[in-house]
Formats: structure tokens, sequence, C-alpha cells
């Protein structure tokens, strides 16, 4: 099967989406399929050998983050040719409703696609002015994925009609058989704490954990807190708040998948103090796999990974007395973490990527199997895209047609 991928965000700041798509696209290589992905990237940005370039991306402010994304004529032009130049069995668009390639895609392409979906939001504003903007072309979309029950809340309540939700995959035996690193591991006298994420983004809840800091201490004066991450939060702006409580938080910077694999394995709690705009939680399936005891916010998408708090305890979000409070208990029971640990185990599997894989391609097949015993024409060129305004843009000129 010939498969085109677009994600929306660019390779040049890589998140859970561009994660997402990348290990989707080598999972289904490795099953035997062809892929090509488009993503936004620099042209000195090092990407696989099957991510085609969409050119230079710019910030802009959504769902809480900042997101990198393209638009345009020239955007335009090469989401067409990538298109022609595929000869794709099906397309399948990653957020097809952000104002970037899966949008320009849609826009321009005909044919068997799906649409994964991941931002969960109760209200969007976003949403709701880029909607107009597609609302016809949703029709073309075959089959829709979410990737958690939120996102397909998300998706109902803004945009109308359902989709199957399959999630976020994780290649847990990499977390499950990573080697412990001795800098990260803890002790009954020293426990670690990690975080991972954006530090300057205020919905991960970096503010939260670091604001629980001082009283952890005061119950275990040991404990060292590693944030792992980019972003502009530092040592100095650390000090600052926590005086000389900033000796136990360490940053370790931006560190790489098997660095990560590693620090979960190491550390005797994963935080995730999150505080909002999160679909799914994918860093709890890699803490889970690497066997690391989970404390997390009680966001909606993480009671849910979290097995109701079966597989990890929950604090009430955005307070950081209770997240304190949880993070001294956890701490100090070895049986609670055991237990929550052995709970994660059990669960993980149903996120691993050879699980997740095989969902992904039943909804392919069942697309293409629409179209009957003589299957559906692949993917082509919109006809109705080279017109007017549209087509313009889509042609990536301001005159007749190419």
């Amino acid at each position: 099967m010939r498969i085109g991928i677009v994600c929306p965000y660019s390779f040049d700041v890589p998140g859970g989406v561009q994660f997402h798509v990348r290990d989707l696209a080598e999972a289904m290589i490795a099953r035997g399929h062809t892929v090509s992905v488009l993503a936004p990237a620099d042209d000195d940005t090092p990407v696989p050998a099957y991510l085609t370039p969409a050119g230079r991306s710019i910030p802009v402010r959504y769902n809480g983050a900042v997101a990198r994304m393209t638009f345009g004529p020239l955007t335009a032009a090469r989401v067409r040719r990538w298109l022609v130049a595929g000869e794709f069995d099906i397309l399948h668009l990653h957020e097809p409703i952000t104002p970037s390639l899966g949008m320009l895609a849609l826009w321009i392409a005909e044919g068997p696609i799906v649409a994964t979906f991941h931002t969960a939001l109760i209200r969007s504003r976003p949403l709701q002015m880029t909607y107009p903007l597609v609302r016809q072309s949703m029709t073309k979309i075959s089959a829709r994925i979410a990737v958690s029950e939120d996102a397909r809340r998300t998706l109902v309540e803004h945009m109308g009609g359902d989709a199957v939700v399959i999630p976020n995959g994780v290649y847990v035996d990499e977390f499950t058989s990573a080697i412990p690193d001795p800098r990260w591991t803890g002790t009954p006298q020293a426990p670690t704490i990690a975080f991972l994420g954006r530090l300057d983004e205020p919905r991960k809840g970096l503010p939260v954990l670091l604001g629980a800091v001082s009283e952890v201490l005061r119950s275990l004066p040991g404990a060292r807190f590693l944030v792992a991450g980019t972003g502009e939060t530092g040592p100095d702006d650390v000090r600052e708040l926590l005086g000389d409580d900033a000796r136990a938080v360490e940053f370790l910077g931006s560190i790489s998948d098997k660095e990560k694999a590693s620090l979960l394995r190491s550390v005797d709690v994963y935080c995730a103090p999150q505080v909002a705009g999160e679909s799914f939680g994918i860093v709890l399936v890699e803490a889970m796999s690497a066997g690391a005891a989970v404390v997390a916010s009680d966001l909606g998408a993480f009671t849910r990974v979290l097995d109701g708090g079966a597989a990890g305890t929950l604090f009430r979000r955005g307070d950081t007395g209770d997240l304190a409070a949880t993070l001294v208990r956890v701490l100090g029971d070895p049986e609670l973490r055991a237990a929550t640990v052995a709970h994660g185990a059990k669960i993980v599997r149903r996120y691993d990527w050879s699980a997740v894989t095989s969902e992904v391609l039943t909804v392919y097949e069942m697309v293409l199997g629409a179209g009957g015993d003589e299957g559906l024409a692949p993917v082509s060129e919109d006809p109705s895209s080279l017109r007017g305004a549209l087509g313009r843009l889509v042609r990536g000129d301001r005159g007749g047609a190419s």
C-alpha cells in the first residue's frame, strides 16, 4: 500500500503530533508499506528519508502552546506537487482543520482520505474560526480517528460527526528494556522525581511542580527534581523562586529518545503536573512502560490513561499543596508505588505500536474496501481546487491554470 501522511506541525521543533506521525510512518514501513510524510521543516533540518520537507514554518499560538506551521501559495504548490507525485492509495491527514499542510491537502486532494484529530479543548475559538474554511471539504474524509475520548468529544462538539478512538502509540519494549542511569537513580533517602516537557508553556504545569518543591523537601530533604526539556525557564528563575531549595532542581536540557527512556527507567516518580490542553498523555504511557510510578494531575485524559487512578496517583489540577502531599505520600509508600506500577505494566500493551498500527490499518482497509470489488481510485487532485481564488492559492500563482 502507498500511504501519504501529512503532519501540520514542524519537525524543526518536534512535539507529540510529530512523534506520533514519525512512529506511525516507521511502523507502517516495517510492515512492508511504502510511506511518504509531508511536514514543515527547514531545508537544513535533519529528517528521515521518508519525509518531504514543506519549507519553513512560523510560530503561532494555538491550544495554549506555540505551534509551528506553514501556509500560503508556495506551501500549497508544494502540497500539490507532493500529492500528484505520490500516487497514494490512501491519504492520512493529521489535524486537517489546523491552518497548515493538512488543511491545504484536504482542499487539494480527493479519494480515500483518513483524518486523525489530536486536539482536546472544551471551547476553542481557533477551531470555531477555522472550521468554516474546511466545512465543505470535511465531506471528503472517508474515516475519522481521534487519539482519545477527549479528542473525539472535541471533534463531535465543534464539527459534528464522529470518530473511532485509536490511541497514540508507544514502543513499549524500548522503555521496558532501557538501562537505568546512576545519575538519575534515586534512593529511599534521596528519591528522584522527573518532569519532561516544554518549560515555558504554562499548560505543561512546571510552575505547579516547582511550587511543590519546598514542601516536599520538608519531609524528604534529599529529594531531587530532574527537569528535562527546552524553554526559557532555568536555574536562575528557580533560585529566585525557591531560594536555597533550588539546589534540589536539576535542569537536564533537551534529551534524546534513548536518554528519555533511561531517565524514566531510573526515577522513582514521574510527575505530570499539566493544567490544560492534553488530549491523551503519551508520556504517562512511556513512564508506565519504563516502570516509573506516575503522579499526575486529574485531567480527564490523564485519568483515563491511568485507568481511573489504578495505574498512577492523581492530584488536584493546579494545586501545588495537593501535589506536594501526593508526592510525599507516594514516595513514602513502597507498596502503593508497586501496586500502581504493576497495574500500569498490565495496561500499557494496549498502547504498543504493534496494536495501534493494526487498528489504523483496519481503518485503511475499511476505507479502501468501501469501493467494492474494484476498490477505490487512488488519491488524486480535486479538479474543483483549481478554480477561483482557492485555485490561485493551490497553484501558487496569480494567473491561469497550470
